[in-house]
């Protein structure tokens, strides 16, 4: 798991991410080991939602397209009451 070189302007801090961690861990049930980092992950949703930019178009030094999408997926998901796991963005 590495760091990115570049930062971009859609990206919050780890600080500000370790806030939203946990609830971010809990929309997973873990079966293996991760093998990203979501912070990664969480920085290349913001930057999907900001530049409205296709999947496939992720920059390369984000995680692979398909695995930020699953989860995306998972954190959008409606719980039992029909509430989505994923934190707010207001």
């Amino acid at each position: 798991m590495g760091m990115r070189k570049h930062r971009y302007p859609s990206d919050v801090s780890r600080e500000q991410f370790e806030q939203i961690r946990s609830l971010l861990e809990s929309a997973r049930k873990r079966t293996k080991p991760r093998t990203v980092e979501l912070y990664e992950v969480w920085c290349a949703v913001l930057y999907l939602l900001k530049t409205g930019c296709q999947w496939r178009f992720l920059p390369s030094d984000f995680p692979r397209w398909q695995t930020v999408h699953r989860y995306f997926r998972q954190w959008s998901e409606p719980d039992q009451n029909g509430v989505s796991e994923s934190p707010r963005l207001s």
